[in-house]
């Protein structure tokens, strides 16, 4: 008896064993994979060694999690004077109580995490308050070259004791080639900001904006005017003595005009080269000038040019026909450019003859004569 093979179909193999094997293999990777993709994802956000051994009993780890960040106002000199000026008359310009609690640096945040990352600053504007350094810092942000915090970090005179990963935790991503920058005006007389800044890096860039110190006053005068209608007059404020004529070098805003005695401190850390000076006069009249030799001093091609400004006739200073990440002109607000009240010609002249030794020691220390006389 002769026995034909046997041949099977397709159907048949795949309806034995076979079947349920590769069944249970499928679904033992389908497994293995999601478990795979859970790994990484947790590896990605879990928090570094440092801060799971600052948690011992993990509390600690919970609650930075949960933590608030600090609230911080860009007030541009709406500033409490540091140790280096006499607070005689500091009550006329304080500003509201701050949340005492620092944010520390989220466990979500890594430095390098995403596009970029978080450098401490190699360019910070110092000062000086009502100089024009909120409208240096606008159109520095049209470069593609410089990535900026937009509120002022105050590191260096308030939250110093909060650590340079605290203070680094602040500053935009940065990708390679480009400069990372904040601006708080109140540095530049701040007692101890240059000792703190150089012990961060020497290398750091410095930019101060200075303006006719005169002019300067006042302007701080009528910020702090729109805010406490009931102070008492520019004058009176001025003197210690209206019929000698003594000037009250206490109050904050004639104090903060002595340009030369603040940059002696800044010298005793920092060459000169490495400071640059902005006139406030000319970044109103040329802000594309001014901005020339900024770009120049960070070592950036001169993006920022005579087709980035038009000048606004109602407020009296140029604005931007295109803000960073925008395609609309922008101006800066209403908190800029107020009315100066009128004060007595007899006190400007007095207040111009006493700055005026001091603007003559500052010219020759800068080299340069910004014209305020």
């Amino acid at each position: 008896m002769e026995y034909s093979p046997v041949r099977l179909g397709p159907h048949a193999f795949w309806s034995g064993p076979a079947r349920k094997k590769l069944v249970l293999l499928s679904i033992m990777f389908l497994v293995w994979v999601y478990m795979l993709y859970s790994c990484v994802g947790y590896c990605s956000t879990a928090p570094p060694v440092e801060a799971r051994a600052a948690g011992r009993d993990g509390s600690d780890l919970v609650s930075r999690l949960l933590s608030k960040p600090q609230p911080w106002e860009d007030v541009e000199g709406d500033y409490e004077e540091p140790s280096s000026v006499s607070r005689t008359r500091d009550l006329l310009t304080n500003e509201p109580d701050w949340d005492q609690r620092a944010p520390e640096p989220g466990t979500m945040s890594s430095f390098s995490n995403g596009s970029g990352s978080k450098k401490l600053p190699q360019a910070i504007i110092i000062g000086v308050k009502k100089g024009g350094t909120r409208a240096l810092l606008e159109f520095l942000r049209v470069h593609p070259d410089i990535r900026a915090v937009g509120a002022e970090p105050h590191f260096f005179d308030r939250n110093y004791e909060n650590g340079l990963d605290w203070y680094r935790d602040l500053m935009p991503k940065t990708l390679e080639g480009q400069i990372t920058m904040e601006k708080t005006p109140s540095y530049f007389v701040t007692r101890e900001a240059p000792a703190r800044i150089s012990a961060m890096s020497r290398d750091t860039k410095l930019i101060v904006v200075v303006r006719d110190p005169v002019t300067r006053a006042i302007s701080d005068y009528t910020q702090t005017l729109s805010k406490k209608p009931d102070i008492p007059s520019f004058e009176s404020l001025t003197f210690k003595n209206r019929t000698t004529g003594l000037i009250d070098t206490s109050w904050s805003a004639i104090q903060i005009g002595i340009y030369a005695k603040h940059l002696d401190n800044w010298l005793q850390y920092f060459p000169m080269d490495q400071i640059l000076f902005v006139s406030g006069e000319r970044l109103i009249s040329d802000p594309a000038g001014e901005l020339g030799r900024v770009q120049d001093f960070l070592g950036l091609k001169r993006i920022i040019t005579d087709k980035h400004f038009y000048f606004n006739q109602t407020k009296g200073f140029p604005c931007l026909k295109k803000a960073e990440g925008s395609s609309k002109p922008h101006c800066l607000g209403k908190t800029k450019g107020r009315t100066h009240p009128n004060i007595d010609p007899e006190v400007v002249q007095r207040l111009r003859d006493f700055y005026r030794p001091f603007n003559m020691k500052f010219y020759q220390m800068t080299g340069h004569n910004f014209g305020w006389d």
